[in-house]
């Protein structure tokens, strides 16, 4: 009688697994479906290469020197 409630917990284990795998696997395959017709009908715009002057780094730096001295400024007030 145990061998018999044994065989059938583990044809039960197996049927629950099966069904889960079967599952996982369906969604795996409809999420890659939904990523291709998303890429494909909504594809990533192309990075833009900018090209920075000189004189504009000169100019960032300026700003971010400016920046600094007035934070220091602040901090020496307080």
């Amino acid at each position: 009688m145990e061998a018999n409630l044994i065989t059938e917990g583990v044809k039960f284990m197996f049927l629950g697994m099966g069904t889960v795998f079967v599952f996982l696997i369906i969604m795996i395959g409809a999420v890659n479906m939904m990523s291709f017709i998303v890429h494909k009908f909504f594809p990533e715009p192309q990075a833009v290469k900018e090209t920075v002057s000189v004189n504009t780094q000169q100019q960032d730096k300026k700003k971010i020197v400016a920046a600094i001295i007035a934070a220091i400024a602040y901090r020496k007030e307080s």
